[in-house]
């Protein structure tokens, strides 16, 4: 167990336990502090101290216990896939909502991985042992187009194109509001939240990662609006957040939408619809679409305005 220790500065004189930790280590969030601190891992001045509420006094010593992270196993499961196409080298799925892509700590079960070892065993030694041959990810409340890699030499060569933007990515949202021109660039770039480490938020302190994303609007009706979205890069929650920015939220987003939405009960009406690259054997350039489920055309009728 790693242990790390702090002195309370006169700075910081009055700060709660976890606020103390969270501004100390931004690594981990304020909710893992608390955590830490329930499971008897801190001690103040040598003395255990379980309240991550409690204020803290300029000089005191602050001893912090890391446990050692949760061994995740990716185990298969016999789950249905809806393959869009498969060869020797890679498989495209077109994800449903709510299925998480790869085993974290509270999705041991039920995600794309844990079903992907069923369909194909020996997709267990392609790249990292908790996402195996997987080249990106979708949230998990998105739908639509994944590329999964069945060899070594194809997670390589997809994950090339991937990082060299040679990756054709569109997708399509319902959004609240809508953009005030019909098509653009959002260049902002984007890092981890300081309020929620969970999140993420544009920053244009020099801290952020780049991040582009271009839109159209495609048809507008009442106070939403439907879009088409290309990634030119592959930031995590990117299309989410650029969206919040801009002013335009994806609909049904509980996390970067409005607090109080009667559409959060319809999913996050965010779909990864194209996906077109080059086949890492054959050469050839590849592109499939998959078309958004029903909740869009129930809560978007096609009305053009």
């Amino acid at each position: 167990m790693e242990k790390r220790v702090f002195w309370v500065e006169q700075k910081e004189d009055g700060y709660r336990l976890d606020s103390f930790l969270t501004a100390r280590d931004n690594s981990c969030s304020r909710s893992y502090w608390q955590k830490n601190c329930r499971q008897g891992n801190v001690l103040i001045d040598g003395q255990v101290e379980k309240k991550a509420g409690t204020k803290l006094k300029a000089g005191q010593q602050i001893e912090v216990y890391i446990p050692p992270p949760e061994l995740i196993e990716a185990v298969p499961e016999a789950i249905p896939l809806d393959i869009i196409f498969e060869d020797e080298d890679l498989i495209i799925i077109n994800k449903p909502r709510g299925m998480v892509v790869h085993p974290a700590v509270g999705h041991r079960r039920g995600t794309l991985v844990n079903a992907l070892l069923a369909h194909c065993k020996d997709i267990s030694a392609i790249g990292d042992r908790i996402r195996p041959g997987i080249v990106h990810r979708l949230d998990k409340d998105t739908t639509g187009l994944l590329m999964v890699a069945k060899n070594e030499a194809a997670f390589r060569n997809l994950g090339a194109q991937l990082k060299n933007r040679e990756v054709k990515r569109e997708y399509r949202a319902i959004v609240h509001g809508s953009p005030t021109v019909t098509s653009g660039i959002i260049d902002a770039p984007l890092g981890r939240d300081p309020k929620d480490r969970k999140k993420f938020a544009v920053k244009n302190d020099g801290t952020g990662k780049k991040a582009i994303t271009r839109f159209q609007v495609l048809k507008r009706k009442s106070s939403f609006s439907l879009l088409s979205l290309h990634l030119e890069t592959g930031r995590t929650h990117q299309i989410r957040v650029h969206m919040a920015y801009l002013g335009c939220p994806v609909v049904g987003d509980s996390v970067y939408g409005p607090r109080k939405s009667p559409y959060r009960d319809l999913g996050q009406l965010l779909h990864a619809r194209t996906l077109g690259f080059i086949h890492p054997s054959r050469g050839e350039y590849l592109e499939f679409v998959a078309e958004p489920g029903k909740e869009f055309s129930l809560f978007f009728d096609g009305e053009e305005h």
